[in-house]
């Protein structure tokens, strides 16, 4: 096993969800120039971020299925359209296969009146 190949630079820090303003103190080596003074009443070195735990829908239980674009909408009308449209191949190949049939239908011989 390899040796040494973890940082030694960890600090202690406060990560700042920016949705809900809630603070993590936490250690890292990410690099900072922002500080807050924490609840605690000391001054860390800040990161903020955009998304965590505590805002994120699947950790918080207030995920829910948001369609916008109406994606469902959109899929639905597609496949809606191919079913017409296979099912109106299908009819005109049995339309073409039966025409075709009464063309190429033998003669019955025993119809048809000989004179002699």
């Amino acid at each position: 096993m390899r040796t040494a190949i973890h940082p030694d630079n960890y600090r202690v820090v406060v990560f700042e969800d920016l949705n809900n303003n809630e603070q993590f103190l936490t250690r890292s080596t990410v690099k900072t120039e922002d500080t807050v003074k924490h609840a605690d009443g000391n001054t860390y070195p800040l990161v903020k971020v955009h998304i965590s735990s505590a805002s994120h829908p699947f950790f918080t239980g207030q995920e829910k299925l948001v369609d916008i674009e109406g994606r469902v909408d959109k899929f639905e009308k597609r496949r809606v359209a191919a079913a017409k449209a296979k099912k109106a191949q299908a009819d005109k190949a049995v339309k073409t296969v039966s025409s075709k049939a009464d063309k190429d239908a033998p003669v019955k011989i025993e119809n048809l009146k000989t004179t002699k």
